[in-house]
């Protein structure tokens, strides 16, 4: 029976909803038999507490925009929703697969273990199942000899173009018709998705990216810790990378070109450089993956914090009395964007000032985070809160932030609208005005606006002497030796 059915390449997509710069898509076409793409939502990730609506929006988007560019060729990403053996048992009852290509995801460790099954099950059905390098994060390594050389080849090889000779290379539009009439599928209608979110799809990515080059990328370094200017100075392009609807490889390649003649080229190297330091924390979760759940540094699992989940779900909604953190919560949880320094520093105050787990901030921010990559998450969540031995201990101090980097309190003015009628100096410490003052601004703080949960300069105390402290334990130097030696370029 196997032999009446046609052979196959399969391109399962991921995290590289692009078609240009695919190294699978290439690899497919190379193989010289019909071409079917796919896209699986898994019930086991939908149902995942690291995802939110705003993702799969994001997603459905993106799908939709490498469809229009597939409707002249007569096909279209088939989107199913099952779990991905439950996929490819049904696919081989009607075709007869040959390769599956896709690339190396770098993602949780439910991810991981799907894709080590995945290997089993290709294995045990003669499929080959090619997975190529992604942006440059290489698998295997023990070690971070000649990765920097690696990285930077890998960024000035080759884009590879999308071009086909035909609709004769793909499976049909038709013939997927027929084929999404015995499985669930999963409308890619995003028609209701909230105007707040940066829109999925190369397209978009590519406007983003135009834009920045041409005229936005001259205030990068500027403006980059500014939660309201950096809204438009960062490139925004964090959500097109996560999500692959551009490679890394291709805007490094943009940036270098736009480089000859810039106006500004340190803050086009600042930019560069954060797309290596981008693949750097990658690389470190790809070699290090038991940071989903616990500190890289094994010395910090005796560090105990007290779970509040009062203190939590205040720091969630953007009631903790501190304006600078309210209107980063706020924003983020309308938006799904903020400035890396403003993330550093929600991270921190929950971490040290409230003296919570890092891992009970972890869900949460990765829902509300519209560009959420795993490799970059874990890690920096450990950074920021001081477990990893290796790096400085940074404690925010939110109020001073806020009044550099917010000095006229419009960010915050925008975000938490009940602050819009105090003076600016109050807007950043409202918990400062007398009595006399609130009625005279008919303000009363803990009603109009909460009082804050913590005291800043004591709690902040309490977490620089527990790290410091612990920063000395035997086990915690040893595991600091260990880490350099792992993830550090000699």
């Amino acid at each position: 029976m196997i032999q009446d059915r046609e052979k196959i390449s399969v391109v399962w997509f991921k995290r590289d909803l692009r078609l240009e710069d695919n190294e699978a898509v290439v690899n497919a076409l190379a193989t010289g038999r019909k071409v079917l793409f796919v896209y699986i939502f898994e019930p086991s990730l939908l149902q995942d507490p690291h995802y939110s609506e705003r993702h799969w929006n994001f997603i459905k988007q993106s799908i939709a925009d490498m469809n229009e560019s597939l409707e002249k060729l007569g096909t279209h990403v088939f989107v199913v929703e099952a779990e991905v053996m439950q996929f490819f048992k049904y696919l081989l009852s009607r075709f007869d697969v040959s390769e599956v290509f896709s690339h190396i995801e770098t993602g949780l460790l439910k991810t991981f273990k799907r894709d080590k099954n995945f290997k089993r099950f290709c294995r045990n059905n003669s499929i080959s199942w090619e997975e190529n390098i992604n942006n440059g994060v290489f698998r295997g390594r023990t070690d971070r000899e000649h990765w920097k050389e690696d990285w930077e080849g890998y960024m000035k090889s080759e884009l590879l173009p999308f071009e086909p000779y035909g609709p004769q290379q793909f499976i049909s539009s038709d013939e997927l018709r027929e084929l999404e009439k015995d499985i669930k599928t999963t409308a890619v209608n995003t028609l209701a998705a909230s105007a707040n979110f940066q829109r999925g799809g190369r397209a978009t990515a590519k406007r983003y990216l135009q834009s920045f080059f041409k005229e936005r990328y001259v205030n990068y370094a500027k403006f980059i810790s500014k939660p309201m200017q950096a809204r438009e100075s960062c490139s925004r392009l964090s959500p097109y990378l996560a999500w692959g609807n551009l490679s890394v490889r291709e805007v490094f390649q943009e940036a270098k070109s736009i480089r000859r003649t810039a106006m500004n080229k340190r803050a086009i190297d600042a930019f560069t450089s954060r797309l290596r330091w981008q693949a750097h924390f990658i690389q470190k979760f790809e070699m290090e993956c038991i940071m989903e759940k616990a500190s890289i540094n094994k010395g910090y699992h005796k560090l105990k914090k007290d779970i509040s989940l009062q203190y939590q779900e205040a720091w969630k909604q953007g009631q903790t009395g501190i304006p600078i953190i309210d209107a980063c919560m706020r924003c983020l949880q309308s938006t799904g964007y903020l400035n890396f320094r403003m993330r550093a520093m929600v991270v921190s105050f929950f971490t040290h000032n409230l003296w919570q787990p890092w891992q009970e901030a972890s869900r949460y921010l990765s829902q509300v985070f519209l560009d959420f990559e795993p490799g970059i998450h874990f890690p920096q969540l450990q950074m920021q809160a001081g477990e990893t031995g290796i790096n400085t201990l940074r404690i925010y101090n939110p109020i001073k932030n806020g009044l550099e980097h917010d000095p006229n309190a419009v960010f915050i003015g925008q975000w938490v609208p009940e602050l819009q009628k105090l003076p600016i100096a109050f807007r950043h410490e409202p918990y400062k005005l007398t009595m006399l003052e609130q009625k005279l601004y008919h303000f009363t703080l803990g009603k109009d606006y909460p009082a804050p949960i913590v005291d800043i300069a004591k709690t902040r105390k309490r977490a620089s002497d527990e790290i410091w402290k612990l920063r000395k334990d035997e086990e915690v130097i040893r595991e600091s030796l260990r880490i350099v030696n792992k993830h550090v370029t000699r």
